[in-house]
């Protein structure tokens, strides 16, 4: 037990943090292979909304003139759990995690990772509250936010722009299919530009599977 407690002191000492709660900082670095019951898991369902409402609201500041779509491309890169990995390597956090399994967490281990980022973020929250936790985000992904201004084109942006540059018209998108329940729905949708021979893209949404079909084609002839 002085081991686990030790651990905790050295993780609150390299953070500079002093949790009030000393179970929430156990809760939020336990993964559920050491305890079905009490993990991160919750912790991690908060963290990942803290998260989402900091950033939002930074960007929102950051970039006043910018549309609606702009500015959910950035917020997407920031907040996607490849961030938060590496948000949780800079801060060490696998040598932190209790884990059920015998072998040691390592950068690697990118979900467990990601996850553990989100849950400590939530106890962070409930332990100092949101002016304390909104500081604290910002200060972690202060050189992320100000690279935020490389935005990745999505596959549909990336082919519509090579489609027009090269032959002056738009992608063609056509409804194949749409299966299962009303409530699950699952949309097929072809796509090509001239030239090309059509791909179909799969999704739970007619735009997800324009995307998945703009992806397959952008990849076929590899731009």
């Amino acid at each position: 037990m002085k081991d686990k407690l030790d651990k905790f002191a050295k993780f609150e000492k390299l953070l500079r943090i002093k949790f009030k709660n000393k179970s929430l900082l156990k809760s939020a670095l336990t993964h559920k292979s050491a305890n079905l019951t009490t993990n991160n898991e919750k912790l991690e369902f908060l963290g990942d909304r803290v998260l989402g409402l900091v950033i939002s609201k930074k960007l929102f500041d950051l970039y006043p003139d910018e549309s609606e779509g702009v500015l959910d491309k950035r917020f997407a890169n920031l907040v996607k759990k490849e961030t938060c990995c590496e948000i949780a390597v800079d801060l060490n956090i696998q040598n932190f995690i209790i884990s059920g399994n015998k072998k040691q967490i390592t950068k690697s281990d990118k979900k467990i990772l990601s996850d553990c980022c989100e849950a400590f973020l939530g106890a962070i929250f409930i332990d100092k509250g949101f002016g304390f936790v909104n500081n604290y985000i910002l200060n972690l992904w202060k050189s992320k936010l100000a690279k935020s201004n490389i935005t990745i084109l999505d596959p549909k942006t990336k082919l519509q722009e090579y489609s027009l540059k090269n032959f002056k018209k738009l992608p063609k998108y056509l409804l194949v299919d749409c299966t299962g329940p009303k409530h699950n729905p699952i949309y097929k949708m072809s796509v090509s530009i001239i030239g090309s021979k059509s791909f179909v893209g799969q999704g739970n949404s007619k735009q997800q599977a324009e995307q998945d079909g703009a992806n397959k084609l952008i990849s076929y002839i590899n731009i």
